[in-house]
């Protein structure tokens, strides 16, 4: 069995860890495409780097527009590429609409039509603008197989019109690399000068208005007799304004830590040394939160989460049981369920245990992969079949 994936996400290498498992699990060859330059928030991916255990080829094609998901293309037809490569299925890491992904299906349909399969997180029905609205149309058409990461995201696809083969496949995560340690946890507090009394949140991910910290430090704020600190972990365009909020809170000064951006392989050491993960997210016309990973990887990592009522990240907590969860831009209800948590380490412990149970059993990297074989599998049997009974 060959597989070709084209995936941006796949220029940082710990997002090739999926298709290495998927080797392992299956021994099928797969092949990489990803960009040979792309950029991101916080600067140039080095997309020279290759996971430690993929043994497949990795092709790395010049890109137009590269760190722009929806619009990026690669500097290539494709059609040499697969006429050499000659995969028994191809899978476009990158949603329906984008024009990479309109750009791999034409190749496809030129070269054989092979199954070809996408990826899919938009959870709110929007209407493109043309050609936009009929490339994706047309990707619809030439698609066997979906793989949206939420049922939400499912719904949309068909709301749009999608027809063929969609099964939710959600966002793993590999719990050999997300995992508590309490050497960790000593080591990133001692780092930042936290005593181990201290009662420690933190938010993980880009500092951008629609995640909600403002609210969080103002639930921070209504905390009385908890001593508590914040870590902030990442960097965005909203940090400048969180520091002057800080400035402006009543306990703010000294206790609100900017550690900025961490890369991904390191970001388990600072989960495994928080007392509680917040994600405040809140719903824009245009966004809600999409999935949540972070929470994942902070319940595998023995962390209780908390979560406001954007999008998907209920869900996510409810499927779990590894946490709490406030009405989003709800300050007060923030802070009550923050206030617990700080006085009811049974309850921290009791959520801890749920969390890591069901991460190890609905989000498993090994169970995911076999589920993401199982589909491409099904795809390619059913038109095994329908060929064999058309001659």
């Amino acid at each position: 069995m060959r597989l070709l994936v084209v995936s941006h996400a796949c220029s940082t290498a710990i997002n090739q860890s999926f298709y290495a498992d998927l080797e392992a699990e299956t021994e099928w060859q797969v092949s990489l495409v990803i960009p040979s330059r792309w950029s991101n928030q916080y600067g140039i991916t080095d997309t020279s780097a290759r996971w430690r255990s993929l043994q497949g080829d990795i092709k790395r094609v010049n890109v137009f527009r590269p760190g722009n998901i929806p619009t990026h293309l690669y500097r290539s037809w494709f059609v040499s590429l697969l006429r050499e490569q000659m995969p028994d299925a191809i899978y476009v890491h990158q949603e329906p609409y984008g024009l990479s992904t309109f750009q791999v299906c034409m190749a496809n349909y030129l070269t054989g039509k092979r199954p070809i399969g996408f990826y899919a997180a938009q959870n709110i029905l929007k209407a493109y603008p043309p050609p936009i609205r009929q490339m994706e149309k047309w990707v619809f058409h030439q698609s066997r197989f979906a793989l949206p990461v939420t049922q939400s995201a499912l719904e949309v696809l068909r709301a749009k019109g999608y027809q063929h083969t969609a099964k939710v496949l959600p966002l793993a995560i590999d719990i050999g690399m997300y995992h508590p340690s309490p050497d960790w946890r000593l080591q990133q507090r001692a780092q930042l000068g936290i005593s181990p009394d201290r009662f420690v949140l933190g938010y993980v991910g880009r500092l951008v208005e629609e995640k909600g910290l403002d609210k969080l430090l103002l639930a921070l704020d209504q905390l009385k007799n908890v001593p508590w600190e914040l870590l902030l972990i990442g960097s965005g365009p909203f940090e400048a304004a969180l520091r002057q909020k800080v400035d402006r809170m009543r306990d703010g000064k000294g206790r609100v830590h900017f550690v900025g951006y961490v890369p991904h392989d390191e970001t388990s050491r600072w989960l495994s040394s928080l007392d509680v993960l917040v994600l405040p997210s809140e719903t824009r016309p245009n966004w809600k939160e999409q999935f949540g990973r972070v929470l994942l990887e902070a319940m595998a990592c023995g962390t209780p989460v908390v979560g406001s009522s954007s999008g998907e990240i209920p869900n996510v907590i409810n499927a779990t049981g590894g946490g709490l969860i406030f009405s989003e831009q709800d300050t007060h209800a923030l802070a009550e369920n923050l206030t617990l948590l700080a006085g009811s380490p049974g309850l921290r412990r009791n959520l801890i245990d749920r969390g890591q149970r069901s991460v190890a059993e609905l989000y498993d990297q090994r169970r995911l992969v076999r589920k993401f074989a199982s589909v491409i599998e099904d795809v390619i049997s059913s038109r095994s079949y329908a060929n064999a009974q058309h001659n």
